[in-house]
């Protein structure tokens, strides 16, 4: 089962759930939120309870898609593929032992990544520094987690990046991944169970410039060092989070050292088991 956030004709946002190709709105009385069905005890009972059998719905491609949270942080962890840590310690030498040891220790990098208005959707446009030279979108699966540190559900994410400002100092690590319009998700959410086995996922990043291919490259969820539930676990370590979390679980796809992002660029990111979430650059 697949739910989303839309936005009704009048403006309202709401609660969507996909069947067979459409977007069914769900009875959301007493002001019910996408993260009062995910955080549920059995979120698929609850919104087949509010499915409004007689309402027709609209058409996926025509339906105003929202980010898939309402009040979540939004954190990442890095350094979580093989082929993300050969790129990290390409762009600092000087941090490339770091970078190393980050791959290799128990304790996962995990960094504060949005706040919900820094977030877009599908359809919108995210944002690169204009301090930054070196631009890249990274595609990650993101775990939508609920405030008792469950995984109950999985999106699509886009964790923007400027490599070069990241790459002159680790500790320009904020700057480089935290502004408005740095983070996409969406473009629905897969509940908990119905993703597919990590060996079956695959994630594929597509940028077109001009109508024309600029980059694409693929990678498997298997590739994948950590466990979900190792990342959740550690960062639950000493914190909280009373309105859930969304976590971005890492990047296994890098654009050439001499590809960056231009204004005006299409960037498409697919997850076997979620869909596509398409953004372009503003």
């Amino acid at each position: 089962m697949q739910l989303c956030k839309v936005r009704r004709a009048t403006g309202e946002p709401t609660v969507g759930l996909l069947h067979h190709g459409s977007v069914r709105l769900l009875r959301t009385g007493d002001s019910r939120t996408l993260s009062d069905f995910l955080h549920a005890d059995d979120p698929t009972s609850l919104a087949v309870a509010a499915f409004e059998t007689g309402d027709t719905g609209m058409s996926f491609d025509s339906a105003r898609l929202l980010p898939p949270l309402d009040e979540q942080e939004v954190w990442a962890a890095g350094v979580t593929y093989k082929r993300s840590r050969e790129a990290r310690e390409r762009e600092s030498a000087g941090a490339a032992r770091f970078y190393d040891l980050v791959y290799n220790a128990e304790r996962p990098e995990l960094f504060f990544k949005a706040t919900p208005r820094r977030v877009v959707g599908p359809g919108d446009a995210v944002r690169i520094r204009s301090d930054g030279r070196w631009n890249v979108p990274e595609p990650e699966l993101a775990l939508i987690v609920s405030p008792t540190l469950k995984i109950v559900g999985y999106t699509i994410g886009n964790d923007m990046s400027s490599r070069d400002i990241e790459g002159e100092n680790p500790l320009y690590l904020p700057q480089a991944k935290v502004y408005t319009g740095s983070c996409s998700l969406g473009p629905v959410v897969t509940l908990a169970g119905a993703l597919p086995p990590a060996a079956q996922v695959s994630i594929r990043l597509l940028i077109a410039r001009d109508g024309v291919t600029a980059f694409e490259g693929s990678t498997d969820l298997s590739a994948m060092k950590r466990s979900f539930e190792d990342l959740v676990s550690w960062l639950g370590r000493e914190n909280d989070f009373p309105n859930g979390v969304v976590l971005l679980t890492g990047t296994g796809i890098v654009p050439p050292d001499d590809f960056t992002l231009q204004k005006g660029d299409e960037i498409v990111i697919s997850i076997t088991g979620i869909g596509s979430l398409r953004n372009r650059v503003g």
